[in-house]
């Protein structure tokens, strides 16, 4: 296969190199598209085709259902491994040392205090304000307490920032559900790990002790792995263009925040939750609702089947699928909810319409289910989905500063009047 790619515009043709992926994926390098051509650009909405970047940390083959971390197998992480350890090998590049783990682990909590200051500002939210919102605030607050500029090229001072981003944001995370609940707000706890630490900010009330179930805490943290990062999805490469501008860590993951709030980004399983409640409102008829999904002129769409990206099957919800089955059992909670949404389940999946089509479960499906089964509001999916994707966001925002990418600046297709003169108001 050539090295050189050939486009001919108005009768001229150039060349471009063509470059390969360690993958086998072929891209072809338009970078002087512009400047060779007179001002030719490149049109594609969505950059559904477009690679903005080279990057070292994950690889996803959607038609085949892969999912790698750093050339790791999301199963084997995810079965092996710990959220925190996954963590450091996304954003480091190798899995830790056992001295670099501990380290990594220490420094993690001994920043782990937030500015008593921060509280005046959710404060001033109202207590049914969406977490999200909070949570996008607080983390664009935190650049007002940490205002010095991180020297990307100083490996310590970098090391410093990814530990207090890791340490500070599940704690403003748990703030806002105590927000909206009305609960005092917790304080980490050093003597727990990072899932535990999670877990019993959202949940321990002054009047009780809270007692961490380790099937639960192992559910969480598979849940968190399988969301660490995703390739150059919305959310993601908010948080590298607002970074090519030089913008602060915390500014740039607060973008990252609210790329991730938009329904069809982050929403996902909180959608899941709520298509099946409409199920139950309406009397629990799964097989009504699988006919209604099979019909072409019924608007109603099957809530966490099948994805954008995986064509076949998502190797996230293969591996979730197991802890949800666990935590559910494990807890043994007794909820119409998640009783329609395993019917559901077992029906699709033995459905030929389904299977043919290759509509499985996607990890949103299991991990509504899961969040639901832990006490979890709806209105906070979105909120864990942003701890769980916080390593990945930090990764990228390092790979793109240390790769010294430049600015990003799209460039547009300009489709309004031509030039025109000012007709004076009295005139029109």
């Amino acid at each position: 296969m050539s090295d050189i790619a050939i486009l001919e515009v108005d009768g001229k043709k150039y060349e471009f190199p063509i470059i390969r992926g360690t993958e086998g994926e072929v891209a072809i390098d338009l970078k002087t598209l512009r400047g060779v051509t007179g001002g030719v650009i490149t049109l594609d909405p969505g950059f559904k085709n477009t690679g903005s970047c080279v990057s070292a940390i994950t690889f996803l083959d959607g038609e085949k259902g892969i999912l790698r971390y750093r050339g790791y197998g999301l199963e084997d992480l995810a079965t092996n491994s710990n959220f925190l350890e996954v963590t450091y090998l996304t954003i480091f590049g190798e899995l830790p040392t056992k001295k670099e783990f501990k380290r990594f682990e220490e420094t993690i909590k001994s920043n782990s205090m937030v500015n008593e200051e921060m509280k005046d500002i959710i404060d001033g939210f109202p207590k049914n304000a969406h977490p999200m919102g909070i949570l996008s605030s607080l983390t664009s607050a935190l650049t007002a307490f940490d205002p010095k500029s991180v020297n990307v090229e100083d490996e310590e001072e970098m090391f410093q920032a990814i530990c207090k981003t890791m340490s500070k944001i599940p704690v403003l995370a748990a703030w806002a559900h105590k927000k909206n609940l009305g609960h005092p707000m917790n304080y980490s706890n050093n003597n727990l790990s990072y899932i535990e630490n999670v877990l019993e900010m959202l949940f321990k009330i002054p009047t009780e002790s809270y007692k961490l179930s380790p099937k639960v805490v192992n559910a969480l943290d598979q849940l968190l792995i399988l969301h660490i990062d995703h390739e150059q999805n919305c959310s993601t490469s908010t948080v590298r263009i607002v970074g090519s501008a030089h913008a602060g860590l915390f500014a740039s993951i607060a973008a990252g925040v609210s790329a991730l709030w938009g329904p069809l980004h982050g929403g996902a399983n909180q959608a899941v939750i709520e298509m099946l409640k409409d199920i139950q409102k309406d009397g629990g008829d799964v097989e009504k609702y699988i006919l209604k999904a099979k019909d072409k002129n019924d608007p109603f769409r099957l809530m966490g089947f099948g994805h954008r990206v995986y064509k076949n099957f998502d190797p996230r919800a293969k591996i979730i699928k197991k802890a949800a089955d666990e935590v559910l059992e494990d807890l043994g909670i007794d909820d119409p909810i998640l009783d329609i949404a395993k019917r559901l389940e077992e029906t699709a999946l033995k459905d030929a319409y389904f299977v043919k089509r290759k509509l499985y479960p996607n990890v949103d499906f299991y991990s509504g289910i899961i969040y639901r089964a832990l006490g979890i509001p709806t209105k906070m999916f979105t909120v864990m989905f942003a701890i769980g994707r916080l390593p990945g966001w930090i990764a990228q925002w390092r790979e793109m500063r240390l790769n010294k990418e430049p600015i990003g600046r799209p460039r547009q297709l300009y489709i309004g009047e031509n030039q025109r003169s000012f007709v004076a108001m009295s005139e029109r």
